[in-house]
């Protein structure tokens, strides 16, 4: 007897485990109800766009309906605890922005998640070039004549940016940096609007802002654009040098959105949601709708962001480390 039912516990224990071996090789009916996309920002914004257009995209693939959750506020803190805190069964993701997955956990003491720990990576939604812009008139035309023109301005040159801690204010200290005008003031202001505004105005010298803001000032006149802050030109400014090309090698600075999931969602989810999301991504309607953005569509495997967050952190760390800056 005890033979028996040893050999029908084993026989049992075969059967319970196959179901879970299928669901570790597929991702079974996923999706089989509504998924929600949080966006740590309020609506309208860029990174609301890229999702919104992505969850219509896997609405159309998946028969189920994706809907786009604004959770905005604290630096994109709050909508990322919602996310981190929530069931690991891919039906809650959340497509992150460049400062809440990579800076802040170098700007804060304490954060209600870890962006590496607490997440795994999917996707890279886009890249958003930040243009490095000045004054219409300004006396400088390039990233050479603006740094001749700070080293003969030590008490006056100045760089804004949208705010203390912010991917402007960040691009400012690396270029700071790599330029050697230690003495560059840094001016921050509460947002793009009033630092763009100040900007045309001639109170500020220059300025590293997205291309979604400053792109359409720099079209119409009211702002010159010195270079571009990505590694490789922008299709949208072919003509425009890199800073990187302009005398500072390695220089890159620009803001992106990956889509992630809470730590612990099945591989065989995970994979399925990065293939679709890439088909989405690869159509000519987004990458067209993300372009007039200023923005490139993104694209990928889950590995290839997860190493590029590492990437991101440890560069970004470093900026604010030597540049001590903090918000806290």
């Amino acid at each position: 007897m005890k033979i028996r039912s040893l050999m029908a516990a084993c026989l049992f224990g075969l059967v319970a485990a196959t179901p879970l071996t299928t669901m570790a090789d597929d991702a079974g009916d996923y999706p089989n109800r509504a998924v929600r996309i949080i966006v740590p920002y309020p609506a309208g914004g860029s990174t609301d766009i890229l999702t919104r257009l992505l969850a219509q995209g896997l609405t159309q693939r998946w028969g189920q309906p994706v809907v786009v959750e604004n959770r905005g506020g604290a630096s994109g803190i709050i909508g990322n605890e919602a996310a981190a805190r929530a069931e690991p069964d891919g039906y809650t993701l959340l497509m992150n922005g460049s400062g809440p997955h990579v800076v802040n956990i170098s700007l804060f003491d304490k954060l209600p998640y870890h962006p590496v720990k607490d997440f795994v990576p999917i996707v890279l939604g886009m890249t958003i070039p930040l243009l490095m812009v000045a004054p219409a008139d300004a006396p400088y035309s390039d990233v050479k004549s603006f740094i001749a023109w700070a080293k003969k301005n030590p008490d006056t040159a100045n760089y804004c940016s949208i705010g203390p801690g912010s991917p402007s204010h960040l691009a400012g200290e690396l270029f700071k940096s790599m330029s050697g005008l230690t003495h560059l003031t840094h001016v921050p202001y509460k947002g793009s609007g009033p630092a763009i505004i100040d900007t045309i105005g001639g109170t500020c010298d220059m300025m590293f802002d997205a291309a979604l803001s400053s792109g359409p000032q720099v079209k119409n006149g009211k702002m010159k654009l010195l270079a571009i802050g990505t590694a490789q030109r922008d299709p949208s400014w072919p003509d425009t040098p890199t800073v990187a090309e302009s005398g500072l090698p390695g220089f890159s600075a620009y803001t992106w959105s990956g889509l992630i999931a809470p730590a612990g969602v099945p591989p065989a989810i995970v994979k399925k949601i990065q293939d679709d999301a890439n088909v989405v991504l690869r159509s000519p309607e987004v990458k067209d709708a993300l372009q007039k953005q200023g923005a490139q569509a993104g694209g990928g495997t889950s590995e290839e962001l997860g190493k590029f967050v590492d990437s991101e952190i440890a560069k970004w760390a470093k900026v604010i480390k030597d540049s001590n800056i903090t918000v806290n």
